[in-house]
């Protein structure tokens, strides 16, 4: 296979073209995939009932010790490095017939709803583990996973034995994520017994990051307007505008996060960007965990048709309150349609004066200093 049909190739053709600018970052991780790629041609490791005895590319294994060939790469980065768009290019041009592309939290979801499954089919006390990780090697000797990151208690204590599991069937992964393996699940309850799956991450797989170049995605946020008044098709048009410019159009589909146990739905997101109608976010049942959830998982939020609130909508104000204190701590860029300016939004009845400091925080939001932050995950 000739060497200049990988996805080196295809990153300099882009730059040439001027769909993108130069960047050494860039190139040096479509070096590394490159390298991948041309290992992988014609890749297609039989996956076994056992623990196999060879590796990735036919190399002997202890299975304590990775391979002598890589089983993996981690690409971690800022958001905006182009992460998504380098590992695109790579699984477009894989030469491997059996491989898949997913987002990661889709992927959990998948997971967890294959265990539930498998635990009521087998006899009590069996492992589902093992299976699993056959299915999804027996389907695809390469997984792809967009937007890796760990924010759930129950996808911790999974990972470890099912990526050790994987690994042994031969699986290659490729990741992309905003977090160093380090950092992963950082400050929440329970991360000690996450360790391990640290480290068979470090182990297993080679980490590249990011860490210079430009934020393209800070780019196309430069010059947008993010509030929009009042209602009407001028301001739905000037958000479909929004979601089209800062889109990435190959990857808008539904995602599903895990909240406390129970699944968040999110009809139209996009690598890191998601919209919502307002009544979606804060006209059901919805608390600080949906909130924080959205926050951390998607760092710009477009919402549609936010309403005047009346005295008696206290509800809906308080969630809308609590929306916005996460959006603003976690720094998301918030585009909005709304009836009015932020100051008028919600004036009289209960809640109203602590609603002033909501107002106060939304107008900042709208600052080029605001729109400039780093997204905290």
């Amino acid at each position: 296979m000739p060497e200049n049909l990988g996805p080196l190739t295809a990153f300099r053709q882009k730059v040439a073209s001027g769909e993108i600018q130069p960047d050494s970052a860039q190139e040096l991780a479509a070096e590394r995939l490159q390298e991948m790629w041309r290992q992988l041609i014609d890749y297609d490791p039989q996956p076994t009932q056992t623990k196999p005895r060879f590796s990735l590319f036919g190399r002997k294994k202890n299975p304590d010790q990775p391979a002598e060939g890589t089983t993996g790469l981690y690409l971690a980065g800022e958001v905006g490095r182009g992460k998504s768009m380098l590992m695109d290019l790579f699984f477009d041009l894989a030469q491997v017939k059996r491989k898949r592309r997913i987002h990661f939290h889709r992927f959990m979801q998948d997971t967890h709803a294959r265990l539930h499954a498998m635990k009521k089919e087998m006899k009590g006390g069996d492992d589902p583990i093992p299976p699993l990780a056959r299915e999804i090697a027996e389907k695809s000797a390469l997984l792809c996973f967009d937007e890796f990151q760990i924010n759930d208690i129950a996808d911790a204590m999974i990972l470890g034995r099912l990526f050790q599991a994987l690994f042994e069937q031969s699986v290659v992964i490729v990741a992309t994520s905003n977090t160093v393996p380090d950092d992963l699940f950082k400050g929440q309850p329970g991360r000690d017994a996450f360790l391990p799956f640290i480290d068979l991450i470090k182990k297993f797989m080679d980490v590249l990051v990011l860490d210079g170049g430009r934020d393209y995605r800070r780019d196309r946020l430069a010059g947008l307007r993010t509030w929009y008044t009042p209602l009407g098709a001028s301001a739905r048009a000037s958000l479909d505008e929004a979601f089209s410019r800062l889109a990435d159009r190959d990857q808008i589909s539904p995602r599903h996060l895990t909240v406390q146990g129970r699944q968040l739905d999110i009809a139209v997101a996009s690598e890191g960007l998601a919209r919502f109608e307002y009544a979606a976010l804060c006209e059901r049942a919805l608390g600080p965990g949906d909130y924080l959830a959205i926050a951390t998982h998607f760092h710009t939020v477009i919402i549609d048709n936010i309403p005047r609130l009346t005295a008696d909508e206290f509800d809906r104000a308080r969630r809308f309150i609590t929306l916005v204190d996460a959006m603003y701590e976690h720094k998301v860029k918030v585009i909005v349609s709304a009836e009015t300016t932020p100051d008028d939004i919600f004036t009289e009845g209960l809640g109203s004066k602590a609603f002033e400091r909501t107002a106060s925080r939304l107008i900042e939001m709208q600052s080029a200093r605001y729109l400039e932050l780093q997204h905290l995950t």
